[in-house]
């Protein structure tokens, strides 16, 4: 299924053109009281979800997908897990492009590590990346973003996929600079996830998929995950090594080569494979707004 969060918070179920109001299904999270268990509770509780659907049924469309506002579909994210460097082309793009990376030669993911992104970066594909800092280099990263659906540390490759709820389209946008990754890949809508979350049983290969940007109407990034260094069974497994994965968690897996600068008044469109497509705008942030009033 495709559940996408939309409009006000309500829940929907993806089928072509048209969403579902499945909101109904929601009742199968308990309630809860402070202290807050870790994890997005829809992920948490996406099996039971499911059922619910699928023992009501969806019933008529709620409205068209063009026609309403898709939010990130996974909005108490406990981490984004980033995976640098992570296809051969864009390492040889780093090093011929000392724009991307400062006069600096990238370590090869093994040696880089993997990286965290603040979950408060979390925006959906109808709101806006607002550039921060004009004066300064922005990029745009497509990657596929896996959603982890259970509990886990120290998790063996042959049972990765076994604790991915399921996927999304992820842009993972950057400033470039001599700071931390970390540090200037957590601003404010600097992390989009959308436009839905597709559940893992609909893409039993992750490590075959097309994906594609266009920045206003031109192809940037082109390739297929099957061009990945570190697969998913890998990035999951090894981010279990490091860290406690919780259901809700975000696994950003890695950009390809075609990274670009993008300014305000720019129109970002992603597709992936099995998952669909997302149209996301470029703005100006408030601060750089006021600075030319």
């Amino acid at each position: 299924m495709k559940f996408c969060r939309y409009n006000d918070n309500k829940l929907g179920v993806v089928e072509g053109e048209n969403v579902h109001d499945v909101s109904y299904a929601l009742e199968a999270i308990p309630p809860a009281r402070w202290p807050f268990p870790r994890g997005d509770q829809f992920v948490v509780h996406l099996e039971a979800i499911v059922k619910a659907v699928k023992s009501k049924g969806l019933g008529s469309p709620a409205g068209r997908v063009a026609d309403v506002i898709l939010r990130n579909p996974v909005p108490n994210a406990p981490k984004i897990v980033a995976a640098p460097v992570n296809y051969q082309l864009h390492i040889k793009e780093s090093i011929a492009d000392t724009g991307i990376s400062m006069g600096r030669a990238p370590l090869a993911i093994g040696d880089a590590g993997l990286f965290l992104k603040s979950p408060t970066s979390l925006i959906g594909p109808d709101e806006t990346i607002n550039v921060r800092f004009p004066d300064r280099r922005t990029d745009h990263e497509l990657e596929l973003g896996v959603i982890i659906g259970k509990t886990c540390s120290d998790v063996s490759r042959n049972d990765a996929l076994d604790y991915v709820a399921g996927y999304a389209i992820a842009l993972d946008m950057t400033v470039r600079g001599k700071e931390d990754r970390s540090f200037r890949k957590s601003i404010d809508g600097y992390s989009v996830l959308g436009p839905w979350l597709v559940t893992a049983d609909e893409i039993p290969n992750p490590d075959a998929l097309d994906l594609e940007i266009k920045v206003n109407g031109q192809t940037k990034q082109k390739s297929n995950t099957k061009n990945l260094i570190y697969d998913i069974r890998k990035l999951v497994e090894w981010g279990s090594q490091w860290y406690t994965l919780y259901p809700g968690d975000i696994i950003m897996t890695g950009t390809p080569e075609g990274v670009s600068p993008v300014q305000p008044g720019d129109v970002l469109e992603c597709s992936i494979e099995r998952i669909g497509s997302m149209t996301i705008r470029v703005g100006a942030h408030r601060s750089a707004v006021a600075s030319r009033a």
